[in-house]
């Protein structure tokens, strides 16, 4: 068993994101959102009162985990996200991760 964990810059890809991870034979995934340390040490000016909404928004990330079966999976969850968001070496995409499992409970059965 591998986990993937994903960190997607765009959360506006999310949705196709997940339905290509499905179609490549992910089970399930588990969704965070969450911010980098180099959005947190953005400097904001505070301010009392916003009168247009949509022109002071933060965006976040969303972290993706999702535990797959072996080493061909995470090669096609790989190639799924830089087939929806590109090149991973680009900046401002995502992070990418995968390792071993040693112990794993409460999963499907065909994970184990």
């Amino acid at each position: 068993m591998f986990m993937i964990i994903f960190v997607l810059h765009d959360p506006d890809r999310l949705d196709q994101l997940l339905a290509a991870w499905e179609k490549a034979g992910v089970k399930g995934a588990t969704l965070i959102e969450s911010t980098g340390i180099h959005s947190r040490k953005k400097v904001r000016v505070p301010m009392r009162y916003v009168f247009s909404g949509s022109s002071v928004q933060e965006t976040g990330n969303v972290t993706i985990m999702t535990v797959v079966p072996d080493q061909e999976m995470v090669a096609k969850c790989l190639a799924a996200v830089e087939e929806v968001i590109g090149d991973l070496e680009k900046p401002n995409t995502g992070i990418f991760t995968a390792f071993p499992l040693t112990t794993g409970k409460g999963l499907k059965k065909s994970y184990q």
